[in-house]
């Protein structure tokens, strides 16, 4: 869910993670239009729309089970095999596993 700019309360799925930018590319969501010229690999030129990256402090996920947007937190969980631990991320509302 985007939570500032002009796609306010609008929700998507993330496409792309843009680890070292810290940005996030939703689809559908922050469109930008682009006037690209005929190619050989497309005939026709004019306008385009793509999704643009936004800053990742301007998107919440939103938890499964309860439905809301929220923070993550996480949790270290011992595994069944091996006894190994597990890293899981939670919800910090209602602490169910993302």
């Amino acid at each position: 869910m985007i939570i500032k700019g002009k796609d306010r309360g609008k929700t998507g799925k993330v496409l792309h993670v843009l680890r070292e930018k810290q940005r996030v590319v939703v689809e559908n969501l922050n469109l930008m239009r682009k006037a690209v010229r005929p190619s050989g690999k497309r005939q026709k030129g004019g306008m385009i729309e793509f999704p643009a990256a936004l800053s990742v402090a301007n998107v919440q996920i939103i938890c499964t089970h309860c439905g809301k947007k929220t923070r993550v937190g996480y949790k270290v969980s011992k595994a069944a095999e091996k006894g190994k631990q597990k890293k899981e991320r939670i919800c910090k509302k209602c602490r169910g596993v993302i």
